[in-house]
This record gives structure tokens, sequence and C-alpha cells, in this order.
């Protein structure tokens, strides 16, 4: 037989796939692939529910249903500071990963080149090579994960034709300052680039950070394409739904690729979806106390043990400094705590541009009993590490 397509080979299973089927082989607490283990809102629950009556159970407009489609711009509208048109400026997508590979395959011809922050979520990467883009890292440093703006521009000065930012942060947590985000636009409007931006937990956000849309920057809602979902906010990451808004010059083209890709989202979803965009101030200001609990239950349990990570000032990842355990390998270390501790992480190693084998991110969207079971987990692989119990590496 002839052999399969070489755009194949550039392809590996994805590895936070891989850690929750072995999480599932071992019954393992899994920590790595990033859906919440509690239910959505008991509306939006309902509102399905009443789905399954109706007569919506056959193709959606390709665009997404004018009802979702207006409470998309709604919502936008505030966050941008100007008035989106549900008719021209949004699209409904089978979630944000399929909204930001339609939108590259739209704006990115084969051989041109894409920046893209390190560290990154890894489908960015490989949608590249889909495209056949180059892409060009820009590394986040430090314990804030902040980035240097030459290097930025560095990546512009080698023809970068876009650049792919990830606001806030997955697998880092980092929310970019407006000051941040100002140094951006001034070098995205230099350099007449454009950019693809990854929003899906624009509404997990710690402290007093603030999440700010790039769009709503003066001059960039004309270079900017927005991609979130609705997984994160609702806790319905198994609905997949998503969209993008951006200037019709742009989005005319991404329906185009839509299309293709999946037709439409599901329509009874699509339906029951417009009930959660309408959602008041009080729902976001509880699902932010929510989470914030959450990550100081789960990073205080770090603490305790004295395992190093990061603060996260958004998203539900923390990444944990595993070098005391005396591994080379964060993916056989990551193994390790599933077979041996009963944990599932993703080793960090997938999500860094250069060598990066430190840490393993671990999500807290789980309910308290859980966070509390892993951390009597990681309380026994501490003490096993400090009476030298644990299994030394296996190299070769």
């Amino acid at each position: 037989m002839k052999g399969l397509s070489k755009r194949s080979a550039l392809f590996t299973e994805s590895r936070i796939r891989e850690m929750t089927i072995l999480a599932n082989q071992y019954s393992a607490i899994n920590l790595s692939q990033g859906f919440p283990e509690f239910d959505p809102p008991e509306s939006l629950k309902k509102a399905l529910e009443a789905q399954a009556k109706t007569t919506h159970h056959q193709y959606a407009p390709n665009w997404g249903i004018d009802d979702l489609r207006a409470a998309i711009a709604e919502k936008q509208s505030k966050r941008f500071g100007r008035e989106i048109d549900p008719v021209h400026e949004v699209l409904v997508t089978v979630g944000s990963t399929e909204g930001m590979i339609s939108t590259m395959m739209s704006v990115l011809d084969p051989g041109d080149k894409v920046a893209i922050f390190s560290p990154y979520y890894n489908s960015y990467a490989l949608n590249a090579a889909i495209v056949g883009a180059e892409p060009i890292f820009v590394p986040l440093k430090g314990k804030n994960f902040d980035f240097d703006e030459k290097e930025l521009e560095d990546a512009f000065r080698q023809g970068a034709k876009a650049l792919i930012l990830c606001n806030p942060s997955n697998p880092c947590g980092k929310v970019y300052t407006l000051a941040e985000l100002e140094t951006i636009a001034g070098l995205v409007k230099k350099y007449d680039a454009y950019v693809f931006t990854d929003e899906v937990y624009e509404h997990i956000i710690f402290g007093e950070n603030k999440h700010i849309s790039l769009a709503s920057l003066p001059g960039m809602f004309e270079r900017t394409v927005t991609c979130t979902s609705l997984s994160k906010t609702y806790s319905v990451t198994g609905w997949r739904l998503g969209y993008v808004t951006a200037p019709f010059e742009i989005l005319e083209q991404i329906r185009k690729f839509h299309d293709v890709f999946t037709v439409c989202a599901p329509t009874p979803l699509q339906y029951a979806a417009v009930n959660a965009l309408r959602f008041g101030d009080e729902y976001y200001a509880e699902l932010k106390e929510v989470y914030s609990a959450k990550k100081e239950r789960f990073i205080k349990a770090l603490d305790s043990l004295d395992i190093a990570h990061n603060e996260p000032q958004g998203t539900y990842f923390v990444l944990t400094d595993i070098s005391k355990y005396g591994y080379s390998s964060d993916l056989e270390f990551a193994k390790l705590l599933v077979k041996d501790y009963g944990i599932a992480g993703v080793p960090g190693f997938c999500f860094f541009a250069k060598k990066e084998n430190r840490y393993i991110r671990f999500h807290f969207a789980k309910n308290d009993d859980t966070l509390d079971e892993v951390a009597r987990r990681f309380e026994r692989l501490e003490n096993d590490r400090i009476h030298g119990r644990i299994p030394p590496e296996q190299k070769g």
C-alpha cells in the first residue's frame, strides 16, 4: 500500500489525552485534562432538557442561530467597548479549538510565519503544521512569565504575519496587563500584523488581575480575531460550543473553513446556550469566588509540602516544579505519579518550545473532597521522597 500523508508524521497523540487514558487505566484522579468535575448551572441543564422536546434537531445555519449570535454580540459589545454586529461579526464554532484552526486557515498561507508565546497550548503549533506556517516562539520568562518587548519585535522583524495570544494563558495562568497589551498592540500595528486571541478562561481570574480583550484597544478590532467558548465559563466542555468575533472581512473567510470542517455547531445546544450568555454579573462574580477558593485550597496543599509552583493569575492550572524529586524526564515522573500515587498531570515539556523538563501541569477544577484526597496523595509522595522510597528513574 502507498504511504500515508507526510503531514500526519508531524503529529503525536496529545500528551493531555495520553495522561487521561493512563489515569483511567489506573483509576487515578485526573488533573491532566482540564474539565470541571461539577455540573453546569441548573438553568442551563434545564434549557438543554427542554430542547429535547422541540424541533431543533436538524442543521442550524452555518454561522449559528440568530438568538445565540445576538447574545454573543451583546456580551462582546460590552467587553470590546464597541457595537458588535451579530450578523457579520460573530460566528458560532465547534469549540474555540475549531475557531482557531479555521482562523489560521483563513489568514495564513503555507510558508507564512506566526509568533507564539511559550509556554503555549500545544494545539497552536499543531495548527501551524496543518496550515504549513512556521512558528516563531517568543519565551515568557520569570515567575510571572513576562515577555521581552525586543524578543517579540524580533519575531515580527522575522516576518511573523500574526501572533497567537492566549489570555489568560494555558498552561501558566498569566493574565496580560493593559501595559503589556498596549505594547503588543503597538508592535502589531507597526508591522501590519494580525492577532488571534484565545480567551476561553476570560472569566476565571484571581485577585486584582483583570482580563482585557486585545480587540478593545484602539485600532485593534480590525486586526484581531477573538476565539472563545462556553466550555470553561459554564462547565460544559463536552458541548463543544465556541465562537469567533472578528471584522466581517476576516470572518467571511473563516466561515468558509468552518463550513468545510464542521458544517455547523450542534443545533439544540446552541438554543440551550442562549440562556447562559445572558447570565448577570452575579454569576461571574460567584464563578471567580468559587475558583479562587479552589486555587487557594490546592496551592495551600502544595505549600504545606514545600512543592514549588507558579502563582496563576487566571485559568485553573498550576505548574509545579518537580526538580527536587530527581527525575530528568517529566514524562516519566508524570507516569510514576499516575501508577504509584494515583495523580494524573501533564508533563510540562509539551508546552514549551525549548527543552524544559521541570514542570507538571495540574488543574484544580475539582470538588473540594477530591482536592483534599489529592493533597493526601501528595503527602504520601513527599513522605516517600523524604524516606528515599520513590522508585529511581528508569533511563535508556
